[in-house]
């Protein structure tokens, strides 16, 4: 290993007995009745109201819509990142939506992996230091964090590039480092607002077909927004949000 890195240092089941239990089993991420809505100056701005939605675990949705509809700030509300109105948000059936900021942070922390369009990388530090964040932030050590960081930056592909400064990465490269800072938590629910939308077409493709293959192998359940029909119908679901609903 690089003195560099160094120094920072379920089986398949029967399908008709996988199909009962997926039937049977109660949603990773329950929206009941949540609402959304913002005050500017004596108005208010409604985002959306009474939505509901349902995902199962290890199911991939893909949310589209016209810019401005909401699809970010139902990510947020997903992630914790933000409250509703009202409604509640529940995820393996702890509603929190109820979660106080110590909590939520925690929550986000343990359970959720999220890309963003924008990679929000931290520029001063490598790519492998990028990665270990998250998990110092949770308090693991800097050895099994930049183990663990560098286990992920080999699965995007990007093993060779570790010591390299966010800089003096390509705009695919900071991607495919954002998605293994999102992994490297082995999170159970993964998030994904536009993470091509920055990107050339086929780069693009390229980086959604990487999170595709590693939801896939990871189990993941994730919740992507996209405005690309042709990677919405790679997903299990495709959810449209429009007057505050999703169709």
């Amino acid at each position: 290993m690089n003195s560099r890195i160094q120094a920072i240092i379920q089986q398949p089941a029967d399908s008709g007995q996988a199909l009962n239990y997926r039937l049977a089993a109660a949603p990773v991420v329950q929206v009941d009745k949540i609402s959304k809505t913002y005050r500017s100056g004596e108005s208010e701005i409604s985002v959306f109201r009474d939505l509901d939605l349902s995902v199962q675990s290890g199911e991939q949705v893909a949310i589209v819509g016209e810019s401005g509809a909401g699809k970010s700030t139902l990510l947020h509300l997903l992630a914790g990142l933000d409250m509703p109105s009202a409604g509640a948000i529940y995820y393996r059936g702890t509603n929190i939506a109820a979660l106080n900021e110590s909590g939520r942070a925690t929550f986000r922390n343990r359970e959720i992996g999220y890309v963003w369009q924008q990679h929000h990388l931290l520029s001063e530090f490598t790519a492998l230091e990028n990665v270990m964040m998250p998990l110092l932030i949770r308090g693991v050590g800097r050895i099994p964090a930049a183990a663990a960081a560098q286990a992920r930056l080999e699965e995007v592909g990007l093993a060779a590039r570790a010591v390299h400064r966010a800089g003096e990465l390509s705009g695919g490269e900071q991607q495919r480092v954002a998605i293994a800072r999102a992994l490297v938590t082995d999170p159970s629910l993964l998030l994904a607002d536009e993470p091509t939308g920055n990107l050339d077409e086929r780069t693009g493709a390229a980086v959604f077909g990487l999170i595709s293959d590693l939801r896939r192998k990871r189990n993941l359940t994730a919740v992507l927004v996209t405005h690309n029909q042709q990677f919405a119908r790679v997903c299990d679901r495709i959810l449209r949000l429009e007057a505050g609903a999703l169709r």
